[in-house]
């Protein structure tokens, strides 16, 4: 299982490609690297991808009683540490949600380590009825009870199109959900809710997609437009009919916008 220690912290990554250009990718607060399985199988050809898992995820070191609690800033050190540790100077960055969140404090902190930028499904700042909802994720979460937690969040996630549909799956997920250390993702969770990047998005220079499903209920559509708007060279992309987990929902429309954005003819 390959770890390393990065910042004080052990983290899970997996490289895979062989490309001298190199792709690193964000989770959302409750997915792992095996949530992006459909990216790197459409960019590994391409490029090589760094997909881990931050701190408080999948098989990354999880927060403990009597540790600090989280913050974006940490985040950042963490991702810039592993790079250091794989001999990485420089990158094009990406995440969806929360990543794409850190992808955006990444970018901030550390912009010489910044080629382009994705961010999906994302916001620059929490609005009121968004700290509701994710608030309330993390008062389930400090239960103990995985399933209350998962089926009190999976329709956030996903859109009504895709229950109808993938009801079973979404069913099969439970299992899976637990999982996730729910202590840390409250410390996530009340991570996110510090999120406020909107007054210095104008200092991004890198290149910029910035996708979001039409149907996002979580982060709506608004959130994204903003993010558009205040990046120089960023560019809007919407997908129809997708909901919050858009890579999940619509992977072949999703994967075609990051391979025209970064492999261009």
């Amino acid at each position: 299982m390959p770890t390393l220690t990065a910042n004080g912290v052990e983290l899970y990554y997996e490289l895979h490609g062989s490309s001298p250009e190199i792709l690193i990718l964000n989770n959302g607060v409750i997915a792992n690297t095996k949530s992006w399985a459909a990216q790197v199988a459409a960019l590994a050809p391409h490029m090589r991808v760094l997909v881990y898992d931050m701190r408080g995820q999948g098989q990354s070191q999880k927060w403990k009683p009597g540790d600090p609690d989280y913050t974006w800033e940490q985040h950042a050190d963490d991702l810039a540490a592993l790079m250091d540790a794989l001999d990485i100077p420089a990158a094009h960055i990406g995440g969806i949600s929360y990543g794409g969140e850190l992808t955006q404090v990444f970018a901030l902190r550390y912009p010489d380590r910044c080629q382009k930028l994705i961010i999906a499904d994302a916001v620059s700042h929490v609005e009121p009825m968004l700290e509701g909802i994710v608030d309330s994720w993390a008062r389930v979460a400090a239960f103990g009870d995985h399933e209350t937690f998962y089926r009190s969040t999976w329709y956030w996630n996903y859109s009504e199109p895709f229950f109808a549909v993938r009801y079973e799956f979404l069913l099969s997920r439970i299992d899976a959900a637990r999982g996730l250390d729910l202590p840390s993702v409250v410390q996530l969770c009340r991570c996110f809710l510090t999120m406020n990047t909107t007054p210095r998005l104008p200092e991004i220079t890198q290149p910029t997609c910035v996708i979001v499903g039409e149907k996002d209920i979580l982060k709506p559509p608004h959130y994204s437009e903003t993010i558009a708007e205040c990046i120089p060279n960023a560019e809007l992309h919407v997908i129809n009919g997708a909901g919050h987990a858009s890579f999940l929902e619509q992977p072949e429309a999703f994967n075609q916008i990051l391979l025209d954005f970064l492999v261009p003819d």
